[in-house]
């Protein structure tokens, strides 16, 4: 018998964590995080972390469960990941990966094996020094011209992951893209149900931009200058992320506070672009579209529990009212 694994994704600031919280009580649920930013302490109002208050008891994983200065990727994401969903298990409950790092899902649900080749080490070197003495847009077009797909996915500042794919294709000539797709086509270990929750494209821009008001009304600005205070840079990979680049550019006399501010609205409303562009891609995935619904979280609730019941999940009988009076 597989484990039954519910997933609840979607581009970025379409609505996933009120919903996600509101299934989790349904189904007897616990949430695991799919997000890279999260799992960082300290950083709350970039990420849109939910907040203890907004969890009503629901447990939370993976989230606030390393310091920014440490590493998270991948490979460490798909090993906490799975020991938590086994914990999970053991206690009778259902595990609710939710999140937009579709990556990160994908690494999950189809157990990706992500055994390292022996790596080169001077080669590894040789493109560190590259990045740092020529910048970081020289090993991304690198990487276009072997692997495209790879290069189209993976965000040139993301150094660690551009060197993993480089390092992939001269250890084994073949791009990790591939790889990847090929290990995606394989049956996924798990009794699954994969939900994106998506918005018409124009009232998501217009959500993204209110976020990112809001996330400067709420301190933005003063948690960027604490981390930075601390000791944290734009060489980790955690202060790459969108909301902490961009003010970190402007704390570091880059750009005014204003273009910081456009910066981060335009390359957030690109990346959840992106975000729905991968889901596309993803096999035997349910689209929620919030417009269809009214937007009312009351029927797009009851719409994923009904596709569960459908597909034979025992989610219980007083579920229904769980949701009405949680939703």
């Amino acid at each position: 018998m597989k484990q039954p694994l519910l997933i609840l994704t979607g581009p970025t600031a379409v609505g996933k964590t009120a919903l996600s919280i509101a299934l989790a009580k349904a189904v007897g649920g616990e949430i695991i995080s799919a997000d890279s930013m999260q799992v960082y302490r300290g950083m709350d109002i970039g990420s849109a972390k939910i907040r203890k208050e907004e969890m009503q008891g629901v447990p939370h994983f993976l989230i606030d469960e390393l310091e920014p200065d440490e590493e998270f990727h991948v490979v460490k994401f798909q090993s906490l990941a799975k020991k938590y969903m086994k914990e999970i298990w053991q206690r009778g409950h259902i595990p609710i990966l939710t999140g937009g790092t579709g990556f990160y899902i994908q690494a999950v649900l189809y157990d990706i094996d992500f055994t390292e080749n022996e790596s080169d080490k001077k080669y590894r070197e040789q493109l560190e020094k590259t990045a740092k003495e020529q910048g970081p847009h020289i090993l991304h077009e690198q990487l276009r011209m072997v692997d495209p797909a790879s290069a189209e996915e993976i965000h040139e500042n993301n150094i660690k992951r551009v060197i993993r794919a480089l390092e992939f294709y001269k250890e084994t000539g073949t791009p990790i893209s591939k790889h990847n797709e090929q290990e995606r086509r394989k049956e996924s270990p798990y009794q699954f149900a994969y939900f994106v929750l998506n918005d018409d494209r124009k009232h998501l821009y217009e959500r993204i931009d209110q976020r990112i008001d809001q996330m400067m009304e709420a301190g933005l600005l003063e948690e960027v200058k604490k981390l930075k205070a601390r000791g944290f840079t734009k060489e980790m990979v955690s202060m790459q992320g969108l909301g902490y680049k961009e003010i970190l550019a402007y704390l570091e006399g880059n750009c005014s506070l204003e273009e910081a501010i456009y910066i981060l609205k335009r390359d957030t409303r690109h990346f959840a672009k992106r975000q729905i562009t991968w889901f596309k891609r993803e096999r035997e995935v349910i689209w929620i579209d919030k417009e269809a619904y009214q937007y009312d979280e009351q029927k797009i609730c009851g719409a994923i529990l009904a596709e569960l019941k459908n597909r034979g999940w025992k989610i219980g009988e007083n579920h229904e009212h769980t949701v009405r009076s949680n939703v």
